[in-house]
């Protein structure tokens, strides 16, 4: 038989070998295991933080979008109520200038009417003076002479003749 040496078992080196893993194990427990979970920790938290200060910011972002969206449905309520007042006064602006205008118009008119009558009024009264004029004349000329009655008739003719030939001169 042939020795077995070789594959012995040698308790007190796997006692050794176990003490030692034990007190590696001990010290990489107490002296890297705890700082690294430690780190960690602290790791954990600041990303934590991260994420808080995210979700506040985002919350207060969406906050101020909703407050502009507000602020501006109620500039556009504004403007559009600016926009009907001012278009509410331009149109009663309009009616006042149009009536205005209408006003305008009737007293011109008026004032011509006015004008016109008293154009005829003058033209009527400047043709009595001719007529009264005329009849002087007349007046004259038939008292200058005697006239029987068909010279009478004639004169007379001749004179509304004359008249009408005047009044067609006028115009």
């Amino acid at each position: 038989m042939q020795n077995l040496n070789v594959i012995s078992v040698n308790i007190w080196d796997i006692l050794i070998s176990l003490v030692n893993l034990l007190l590696l194990t001990l010290v990489v427990k107490k002296f890297l295991f705890k700082p690294v979970t430690k780190m960690l920790a602290q790791r954990r938290a600041a990303i934590d933080a991260d994420y808080e200060q995210a979700r506040v910011a985002w919350e207060e972002a969406e906050e101020s979008r909703q407050n502009y969206a507000a602020a501006m449905a109620a500039v556009k309520q504004t403007t559009d109520q600016m926009i009907a007042e001012a278009t509410r006064t331009a149109e009663h602006r309009s009616s006042e200038i149009v009536e205005e205008a209408r006003e305008k118009a009737t007293d011109i008119r008026r004032q011509a009417e006015a004008d016109a009558l008293l154009e005829r009024k003058k033209a009527e009264d400047d043709m009595r003076r001719e007529i009264a004029d005329v009849s002087t004349q007349l007046t004259g000329v038939l008292l200058k002479r005697e006239i029987n009655e068909d010279d009478h008739r004639k004169l007379i003719d001749s004179f509304l003749q004359e008249i009408g030939t005047d009044d067609d001169n006028d115009k």
